[in-house]
């Protein structure tokens, strides 16, 4: 708790007065610097600029539609977390609560839209207190003009500006609004073939911030699937040239890279290629990724013991 002026509260230590978020017991200074520290967020400028500097920003998808999981993770450690709308059941009631529980935990947030014509969804987003929107589809440098249009506010954009928003309640209306253009993370989905063919030129679309790959909608787009045993198609040479064009274009514009991995195998391998914006899977591949670990685990200590469980047949392990 913080406030303005002196405090009396009780704690079990005894009788505390608490004045800028210090507290005094009996004497003894209890800083809650800890707590303090939690809730101090960079402004979104200073993100991408630590990310232009290299530095890496390691997140996750939230798919499950549960405001509880996505605030435990913003305490988890992550840099930043993404709210996938597009393939998630989450409407924007409880999209709102998301990006509340994720804002408690001091973690970056990002909501994925439906595409670069899904105004409202971009709209909605920003003004719910969402960092950053991630615009899936993108296939045009037209498209990607529409999709930053709707994420900025005039003269740079189209962006409708409302008040009060919660995205507004730290810095007020002109505080907001003002650093709004700066602050806001505008991320463009490179998922398809044709996204590739016309990369120079979607890459060079002022206010484009950060390009992500999406590589298995992009092998899709490629015919890697059909080509190659899965999962072969990942180390392919087609999605190599691909992802070493995409690559020297961010590099060109000084556009900041990001991809989504399943895990942490390949995270170094990224890293080394100028990605610092990496997402380590989702929500529901952690919890699937533990629960897979403990049910392997109870396996074989069931055997040892001479109590043999099996679980249940299931497609996802």
């Amino acid at each position: 708790m913080y406030f303005a002026y002196p405090y009396e509260y009780t704690l079990p230590q005894g009788l505390c007065k608490v004045y800028y978020g210090e507290a005094y017991s009996l004497g003894l200074k209890q800083t809650r610097r800890g707590s303090k520290r939690l809730h101090e967020h960079g402004t979104g400028s200073e993100f991408k600029a630590q990310l232009r500097a290299g530095t890496p920003k390691l997140g996750l998808f939230v798919n499950s539609h549960s405001p509880t999981v996505a605030e435990q993770l913003a305490h988890s450690g992550y840099d930043w977390l993404l709210v996938d709308t597009q393939h998630g059941p989450m409407g924007y009631e409880t999209l709102s609560a998301m990006l509340a529980g994720i804002s408690s935990g001091g973690a970056k947030s990002l909501v994925r839209v439906g595409g670069y014509q899904d105004r409202p969804g971009i709209q909605q987003s920003l003004d719910m207190g969402a960092d950053g929107v991630l615009v899936p589809y993108i296939n045009t440098a037209e498209e990607a003009r529409q999709a930053v249009s709707c994420a900025r506010y005039p003269t740079a954009g189209t962006r409708s500006v409302y008040f009060p928003q919660r995205s507004m309640n730290r810095a007020g209306l002109l505080g907001y609004a003002g650093a709004a253009n700066a602050n806001t993370i505008v991320a463009l989905q490179v998922e398809t073939a044709d996204c590739i063919k016309n990369i120079d030129e979607i890459a060079a679309v002022p206010g484009v911030d950060l390009l992500f790959l999406g590589q298995n909608d992009l092998c899709m787009s490629m015919g890697l699937y059909e080509k190659y045993e899965f999962p072969h198609m990942y180390t392919s040479p087609e999605l190599g040239d691909a992802t070493n064009k995409l690559v020297a274009a961010a590099k060109k514009n000084h556009v900041i890279l990001g991809l989504f991995l399943f895990g942490t195998s390949r995270v170094g391998e990224f890293l080394e290629k100028g990605f610092p914006f990496i997402s380590i899977g989702n929500d529901l591949h952690h919890v699937l990724t533990q629960a897979g670990a403990y049910v392997n685990d109870v396996e074989k200590i069931s055997k040892e013991k001479d109590r043999v469980w099996t679980r249940r047949p299931t497609a996802l392990f």
